[in-house]
């Protein structure tokens, strides 16, 4: 038996820090510059946001500045070099969607998951 992979359902996958890849959504339901909560295994959670070019980001949903879950409410824009980054709903602190560090305070970031779309 062979299976048509041209109709399979397509999917986004990311990787938490342990664990091997973990199938979170269908692409065709994320809007291009708003976000969306995941559920990890381990009870955390991650924000998942498709950026006005198509790609597809992952970064911890959790503000280190209010330790609410709620970065994956926020803002996305573009740094003046063309990087993506979420705008923290509370206090509008910036997170660079590639790298995860606040531009606002380089000490401070959120994790960031390897996202796949197959």
């Amino acid at each position: 038996m062979t299976t048509d992979l041209s109709t399979a359902p397509a999917v986004v996958r990311i990787t938490p820090a342990e664990g091997g890849p973990l199938a979170v959504c269908d692409p065709a339901r994320l809007t291009p510059g708003r976000g969306v909560a995941v559920l990890l295994p381990d009870g955390g959670q991650a924000a998942l946001f498709m950026d006005r070019s198509g790609a597809v980001h992952a970064i911890g949903n959790r503000d280190p500045f209010t330790g609410a879950y709620v970065l994956s409410r926020g803002l996305l824009g573009s740094a003046a070099d063309g990087r993506p980054f979420v705008a923290s709903p509370l206090l509008k602190q910036r997170f660079d969607l590639v790298t995860g560090v606040c531009l606002d305070d380089e000490e401070v970031s959120v994790p960031v998951y390897p996202v796949r779309v197959e």
